[in-house]
């Protein structure tokens, strides 16, 4: 009985914690102070000191970065991942209109999601019943690379959906296209510690996300202060049918995934 007790206590405080979380590192809000969080922290390693087995690799403890790998193995993504195309002014974005109008007239009668694009590297979420289960490179747009120990380090990334017991039911399947990066503020922040420690110094934020999600110790990734968006949908089944982006991004928001906050929505092309 006192084992089902500790285990209950064990589940309620994994999902309190992701939903700390969820606050801190997504919504910038939190409820709770350090120090809170810290007990809740050490009272999960405490349970999962004494009862080893019931430790999952959705335990927020895991989040710190497993053991290293050799290589990275190769993953088929289960649907197209395309590159973004590029537009420099208002012509260039008629002219895109103008090119998709001849393949489906009905874009021009279309309103308009508009989202910063942005600068990181672009990866790709498999959940299976709300578990977070395997994570992956763009790489050539069909196979991509499997970096899921080291996504597993990203904080704003939900390990199970919904973050929220309010939220509604994850889908059996859903696969999610998001990009990991570095707020420039992070990347400055880094490198004077890297300076001050006498330690080599990155160029650029961009390159600096990117080589830290391929790290073959994901140890190494859980120490840099990596972020995430998430914009698209791969694959679902099981879920709802989601026929607009901004009934997407809302959806995503919904189920505890970081989607930026500068979207909007525009009626028309003008």
């Amino acid at each position: 009985m006192e084992q089902d007790a500790q285990h209950q206590e064990y589940d309620a405080l994994c999902k309190e914690i992701h939903f700390h979380n969820y606050r801190y590192h997504v919504l910038d809000a939190p409820l709770i102070s350090d120090a809170e969080y810290d007990r809740l922290m050490a009272r999960l390693r405490a349970l999962e000191a004494e009862h080893p087995d019931w430790v999952t690799p959705e335990s927020p403890t895991q989040r710190a970065g497993g053991a290293a790998v050799e290589r990275f193995n190769k993953v088929r993504h289960p649907g197209p991942v395309l590159s973004l195309a590029n537009a420099f002014d208002a012509d260039d974005v008629r002219a895109w209109l103008e090119r998709i109008a001849k393949l489906d007239e009905r874009v021009c009668e279309s309103s308009f999601v508009v989202e910063p694009k942005i600068d990181g590297l672009t990866v790709v979420l498999q959940y299976r019943n709300g578990q977070f289960v395997q994570g992956a490179t763009r790489g050539d747009g069909e196979v991509g690379e499997d970096i899921t120990a080291n996504l597993r380090t990203v904080r704003a990334l939900p390990l199970r959906i919904p973050v929220q017991a309010d939220g509604p039911q994850p889908p059996e399947w859903l696969v999610v296209r998001g990009e990991v990066f570095m707020y420039s503020r992070d990347f400055e922040r880094l490198n004077q510690r890297l300076q001050e420690a006498g330690e080599r110094t990155y160029l650029n934020p961009r390159n600096t996300a990117a080589g830290s999600l391929r790290q073959l110790d994901p140890a190494i990734t859980a120490q840099r202060p990596l972020t995430l968006l998430t914009y698209a949908v791969v694959a679902v089944e099981g879920g709802p049918a989601l026929q607009t982006q901004w009934g997407l991004l809302r959806y995503l928001r919904a189920l505890g995934f970081p989607v930026t906050d500068l979207a909007a929505y525009c009626a028309d092309l003008e």
